[in-house]
């Protein structure tokens, strides 16, 4: 586990910025402790660079991520709408790989 210190550095996002995603994306909850320290898991830390990547790269507003994250919490329960969020996800994927090698 890593401190949000060690997360920030490790990630490129900024400590307020992670305080402001906690509060946006109930998905993002770190491990408190004594003091009320944070303490990021690997997990935690996949979704930090998920977010960063959809808000910084891929130019999804916040409302926007929410809307992704909620289409596919429902996915999960409906097989073929899993499927179709699987494929928008690779979709998606390839496309800013695309991007990524014309620059």
């Amino acid at each position: 586990m890593r401190t949000i210190g060690e997360t920030s550095r490790e990630t490129g996002v900024a400590q307020h910025v992670l305080r402001y995603w906690e509060s946006r994306f109930p998905q993002l909850r770190p491990v408190q402790r004594a003091g009320n320290r944070r303490y990021y898991r690997p997990e935690d830390l996949m979704l930090i660079r998920r977010l960063d990547r959809l808000l910084n790269q891929q130019g999804y507003t916040v409302r926007g991520v929410q809307q992704l994250f909620e289409s596919e919490a429902k996915a999960k329960n409906d097989p073929a709408a899993m499927l179709r969020s699987i494929r928008d996800s690779l979709a998606e994927a390839l496309a800013w790989d695309d991007r990524a090698e014309a620059r």
